[in-house]
């Protein structure tokens, strides 16, 4: 029997008090660690930014198969559900909370961090070109010196800038093309939407709860979807309900049944039309491909 999915809180190696850390992939898939199997699924509590430097492999992100090579870019989001697989290819995960990196940025600054790292405004590999990968590799490489090799009382600050100056070169490059993650008067409303559907979905799975709770129109929140994410509020917040129930089908110490009845369905056999009408697959067929 699997284990119910693991919460991996942030943890680090070094005994300084600030929230980032810098691990070579080959370093995370020789671990054993006791908490969790990074080779299974586990969700994480903080921001990581992984680069693949040196072969191919392929990486697991909420439930989705991600094939990458050198030049690989994932942004891993707190709450993402993610895990390894064996493979000798070589890179950098950057893993940082979420105050270390905007604890004193604006609010333009906090909405490109969640803009870039939400699968639900694109897809969370990006695939590099030569030209960016050299220059951020070496803003990698920056970062890694100072964090290892320098270690005054600046490289805090310095380590902290680098991230931000990161994470706005990869909205660059992740942006061009991607309506998504352009300047809409709706982003701060999407995200906001986003996050209590996160927190609410289970409870209710209908457009007017959320526009009564964010007090708008549902009219207003269809608006603020198409112009975002490029559908209904029903259709994403469906998106949101089957992500929730994957993750609940991972642990089977629940069955079916319970499932069905945690995920807010008074008749199970409703649950199940549900999720193979969103999916393609019954709840079974879905938990046993993750095996």
């Amino acid at each position: 029997m699997k284990r119910q999915i693991k919460e991996i809180e942030f943890k680090k190696q070094r005994a300084d008090n600030f929230y980032f850390d810098l691990i070579d992939l080959e370093d995370i898939l020789q671990r054993k660690p006791k908490s969790h199997n990074q080779f299974e699924h586990h969700k994480i509590s903080f921001y990581a930014i992984a680069i693949i430097t040196h072969k191919k492999g392929q990486h697991s992100i909420n439930y989705i198969d991600y094939p990458y090579k050198k030049g690989t870019i994932f942004t891993l989001r707190k709450n993402n559900i993610h895990k390894f697989y064996k493979t000798n290819a070589k890179g950098k995960f950057l893993v940082f909370t979420e105050d270390f990196a905007i604890s004193f940025a604006d609010k333009i600054e906090s909405l490109k961090l969640f803009q870039l790292f939400n699968e639900m405004l694109g897809s969370p590999k990006l695939q590099l070109n030569n030209s960016d990968f050299i220059e951020i590799e070496s803003l990698i490489n920056q970062i890694q010196k100072e964090y290892l090799e320098v270690k005054d009382k600046h490289s805090v600050e310095i380590i902290r800038s680098l991230i931000q100056i990161l994470i706005h070169k990869l909205f660059r490059i992740k942006s061009k093309g991607n309506e998504n993650l352009g300047n809409n008067k709706y982003q701060l409303q999407f995200i906001s939407l986003q996050e209590l559907i996160e927190k609410d979905c289970f409870e209710s799975k209908k457009v007017a709860y959320y526009a009564h709770k964010m007090g708008v129109t549902s009219k207003t929140l269809n608006n603020i979807t198409q112009s975002i994410v490029g559908k209904p509020t029903k259709a994403f917040i469906d998106e949101i309900v089957i992500l929730q129930i994957k993750r609940l089908l991972i642990n089977s110490q629940l069955t079916f049944t319970e499932i069905a009845y945690q995920a807010g369905f008074d008749d199970p056999t409703n649950f199940f039309k549900y999720f193979r009408k969103k999916t393609g697959l019954s709840p079974k067929q879905f938990k046993e491909s993750c095996k």
